[in-house]
């Protein structure tokens, strides 16, 4: 059974005030009673992020794509980027946005976001989807050593070419003509400041304690070709999630969604079904 569906709306991007002040910008599309997903992108990445992956959705589906604190066209405080921050605006975005309980689906950084707010409220998430998810990022010998040396001393304006390679190092595959100058773009509206604590921020965070909390049903897409999370990761996550299922991708890289866009969201599709028919059988 899949969510009543009404005539679709014209797609909008607009800014939407939490609670605190903050305003974060927001793409939407979709019917107001679609089943909610929420998408949430990648560090120093945008809701641009998910724009190849938007047009293959379907109209049934509400679609919440945020620009997190410090990205894109949102606002960019001084400080207050570690997780507990980008969770609190999620959770002032659902009830700012009056939502009924979300599928919260988050790509690298936005899926750490997408387990934690599973976590701690689980009264806002009825489904979770993974892609490219680290199980912990202050485990990791390179990835400390790229943020030392090329993040912590990082002073405005950011270099494009430093910010052209870290994108580039999540693909294994080509992306669409044009995408990654467009997400690189989106990367240098991030000021250094941001890029410092934020990166700063998921090395101190060990969030693998909490994800016990979480009973809903749960996707993790595994790219084998990842150069930044690897496949014991999502293992890791799944022992501590034994709910969840874990999808291999053969040959992807970290932005598996920009490589297969139409892939993913068929994946997402499948599961948001899944879980729409659950809710339905539930409520039986």
């Amino acid at each position: 059974m899949t969510p009543a569906t009404t005539p679709v709306p014209a797609q909008s991007l607009r800014r939407v005030a939490l609670a605190d002040r903050l305003h974060l910008e927001v793409f939407e599309q979709g019917p107001r009673d679609g089943l909610p997903l929420l998408l949430l992108h990648g560090i120093t990445d945008s809701w641009r992020s998910f724009e190849p992956v938007l047009p293959h959705l379907g109209p049934q589906w509400r679609v919440i794509v945020p620009s997190q604190r410090g990205h894109g066209d949102s606002d960019k405080p001084a400080t207050g980027y570690c997780t507990d921050d980008f969770v609190a605006d999620l959770v002032a975005l659902i009830e700012a946005l009056a939502l009924p309980p979300v599928i919260v689906v988050g790509h690298s950084m936005g899926s750490t976001h997408a387990l934690r707010l599973a976590a701690d409220r689980p009264d806002l998430v009825r489904g979770l989807v993974g892609l490219g998810t680290f199980a912990r990022y202050g485990d990791k010998p390179e990835l400390l050593q790229w943020v030392a040396e090329a993040v912590q001393p990082l002073a405005d304006p950011v270099p494009r070419a430093l910010v052209e390679d870290f994108q580039l190092g999540t693909l294994a595959r080509a992306a669409a003509p044009g995408l990654v100058e467009r997400m690189v773009d989106e990367s240098l509206k991030v000021p250094a400041a941001v890029w410092r604590e934020a990166f700063a921020g998921l090395l101190e965070d060990d969030f693998c304690d909490r994800l016990h909390r979480i009973e809903v049903p749960a996707l993790l897409v595994v790219a084998e070709a990842d150069a930044y999370v690897p496949v014991a990761d999502a293992e890791r996550l799944q022992r501590a999630m034994p709910q969840a299922r874990i999808e291999r991708w053969a040959g992807a890289g970290h932005a598996l969604h920009w490589e297969e866009p139409a892939r993913c969201a068929a994946s997402l599709v499948a599961f948001a079904r899944q879980v729409a028919g659950m809710s339905a059988a539930a409520a039986c």
